[in-house]
Formats: structure tokens, C-alpha cells, sequence
């Protein structure tokens, strides 16, 4: 069974800083979220607010309403807010101090660490609270240099890339590792930042809190950890960030350590400047594409959008675009799934319907026709 949890988000959900609570609403093999803080959208249900379609989390005012109408206390508070400014607010900080006396486990993505913070440790002692600062790294002497073991990997590596951060990467990650499965193949997903590994994902790590010299070498440590132990088909490595973006190293990393096959990159055609920097305009998809292409000596097979501010006209209407456009295969794996990512994948590594699962020739086959 899974741990109950409760993720605080005012007034972000649905938003770029809220893609925590967003990608938990959505998706979570580790805990049970009953609920979302965000006074804003008080009363709303979670997956009717992002997606159209109802998943049963309700959206509360503040902790003391979600206490008072869910039947139990949840077993986790989490922090589900990723702000540029990585510190709290002397408010925010209350109410994770009221989380705390409540008898709530804290799990915290940001990089400002509860557990270095004497008050919030003093007060879990008190209260026989622990707390988990996922962003937290290992030690310097537990940390990982490059090894180009990596180039030893004979299957495909995928890495989801995108033109900005809070793009959706993880999202279409996540959704494409399930389709992949749902055909047979054996998937690894290695998560590259704090929200896939909250939500449960069995390799990865948080690649922005990593000392520069080990970026690398951690990238590829978690690679070579799904490899050596799920012995999978394919493996699927979740983006971070852009690699054009001026305040982010995480995509280098990840491309110099998972050293991808190939590239699905995310784009959200509406966005018209990089995510906390509004006098930044956002980079064409067709020049991300270029520099993803030149610096990686890979090739992007497959386009996926983020439909933020788009009607389902504009969407349609884009796909059709981009495909004329770029020649490559585009979809929003959000509104209408995987199937053409699926079939891509197959075009170019044909190698994966060699042995397929027991019963899946024919759909195989006929995915890729």
C-alpha cells in the first residue's frame, strides 16, 4: 500500500513554479496523494483543473481544511512548490512547522535543506517527524566522476529534452516509458530531477544539486544502474531544463552522461519567454534542435508539445505545422498519448521487435506499418 500524502502548493498549482504538485496530481508510485493546498483553486479537483478530466485529489484552502475533511491524517506533507528562489518565506516556513506538530512527515524538494535547519529538526525531534530533502546530495566521497562505461550500453538510450524548463520533459517521460511497456518491451526510466524521484522513481538523481566535476559521472552512475540491474530493452532518461538555457547545466550533463541514441524534444509553442527570466525571448524550436543535434551528435526523432494557452484547435492545427515543417513526427502525449512516439521509436531502432513479448508480434507490426 501506498503512504498517504498531502502537497502544499498555494496559489502555484497548475503553474511552471508548481510542477511538483503538478506532476504528483498526475502520477505517483509511491504515495497516495489525497490532497492539494492551493487557496486559489479551494474546492477544485486536481486533475479537472489540469488536465479536464477528474482523478478525485481535491484541492484545499490551507492544511487545517485538508485535515478537517479528509477521514486521515496523511502520513507525508510535501513541499510542491520548485520557485527559482529556493528559500522560504517566514509564512511558508509556519506552515511547514504546523505540518510538523501535526505528526506529518515532511519530504522537501527545494534546495534549501530542512535538515541543516535547526528549527525544523529540533521540532521533528519533538514531534517523531523525519525528514527527506530530496535534493539533498551524497557525499563527495559517494559521488560519481565519468567512466565512459557508458559507451558500453548496446540498446537504446531516449532522452525527453525540451526548450525550457517546466516544459512537460518529465511528464512525456513518464507517459512514454508506460506506453513502451504497455508493447512488451522492458523500460528503464532514469529521473533527473527532484519531482520523478518523489514520485517514486527507481533511478535517477536530482542533477541540479550536484557538484559541477560529478554532474556527469552521476548522470551516467544512474544510467548504468538501470542497465546493470533491469537488463532493460530501452531506456528512457527524463530532460532537465534546455540546453540553450543561460541559467541551467543540467541538459549538458545529461547528454554527456547518458550519451543519448537519440532525442524526443518538448516545446511549448505559446511560451514566449524562458521560464523566471521575462526579458529573455525563448528559443526557436528549430535552433534548439540544431544545437541539441550539433552538441549531442545525435538526432531528435520525434517532436512533442506542451500545450499551455493553446486551444485544441491550435494544438491540432501545430502538429500538422511542425510535421510538414520539421519531418518529424510530433504529438501533445498529453491529449492524445504515446502511439506516434511509440511507432518512431521502432522506425529508428527497428533491433526492438526482434524478440517482442509473447503475443505482441502482430501488434508490433502493425504499429510500425
Amino acid at each position: 500500500m501506498y503512504s498517504t500524502a498531502i502537497v502544499y502548493c498555494d496559489n502555484q498549482f497548475g503553474k511552471m513554479d508548481g510542477k511538483v504538485a503538478n506532476g504528483l496530481a498526475r502520477h505517483s508510485e509511491k504515495y497516495e496523494i489525497v490532497g492539494i493546498i492551493d487557496s486559489s483553486k479551494a474546492g477544485l479537483d486536481a486533475g479537472d483543473y489540469l488536465d479536464g478530466v477528474k482523478n478525485g485529489i481535491p484541492i484545499f484552502h490551507d492544511l487545517n481544511e485538508a485535515i478537517g475533511q479528509l477521514d486521515d491524517l496523511p502520513d507525508y506533507f510535501i513541499y510542491g512548490i520548485a520557485p527559482l528562489e529556493a528559500f522560504l518565506s517566514e509564512d511558508q516556513r509556519q506552515i511547514v512547522f504546523s505540518a510538523i506538530e501535526k505528526g506529518m512527515d515532511i519530504v522537501n524538494g527545494l534546495h534549501e535543506f530542512f535538515t541543516e535547519d535547526e528549527a525544523f529538526t529540533q521540532k521533528a525531534r519533538e514531534h517523531g517527524v523525519r525528514i527527506e530533502d530530496i535534493r539533498k546530495p551524497p557525499a563527495k566521497k559517494d559521488l560519481h566522476l565519468f567512466t565512459g562505461r557508458i559507451l558500453d550500453v548496446e540498446i537504446p538510450i531516449i532522452t525527453v529534452l525540451g526548450t525550457d524548463g517546466a516544459v512537460g520533459k518529465r511528464t512525456t517521460s513518464v507517459l512514454l516509458t508506460d506506453a513502451l511497456r504497455k508493447k512488451g518491451l522492458k523500460v528503464a526510466f532514469v529521473a533527473t530531477g527532484q519531482t520523478g524521484l518523489i514520485q517514486g522513481a527507481k533511478y535517477g538523481v536530482a542533477i541540479d544539486a550536484i557538484v559541477e566535476e560529478f554532474m556527469t559521472g552521476e548522470i551516467e552512475n544512474a544510467v548504468m544502474e538501470a542497465y546493470d540491474n533491469e537488463h532493460p530493452d530501452i531506456i528512457i532518461v527524463e530532460g532537465q531544463g534546455a540546453l540553450s538555457h543561460p541559467a541551467y547545466l543540467s541538459s549538458c550533463a545529461i547528454i554527456r552522461g547518458a550519451m543519448p541514441s537519440a532525442i524526443i524534444v518538448q516545446h511549448p509553442p505559446k511560451r514566449k519567454n524562458i521560464g523566471d527570466y521575462s526579458f529573455m525571448p525563448m528559443p526557436t524550436l528549430k535552433s534548439e534542435i540544431t544545437l541539441l543535434e550539433v552538441f549531442s551528435k545525435s538526432k531528435v526523432i520525434a517532436i512533442t508539445l506542451n500545450h499551455e494557452d493553446m486551444t485544441d484547435d491550435e494544438v491540432a492545427e501545430t502538429i500538422i505545422n511542425y510535421e510538414l515543417r520539421y519531418q518529424l513526427p510530433t504529438t501533445d502525449s498529453l491529449k492524445y498519448g504515446c502511439d506516434k512516439l511509440v511507432k518512431r521509436i521502432y522506425q529508428v531502432f527497428p533491433e526492438l521487435i526482434k524478440e517482442p513479448a509473447q503475443g505482441q508480434l502482430v501488434e508490433v507490426m502493425n504499429s510500425v506499418a
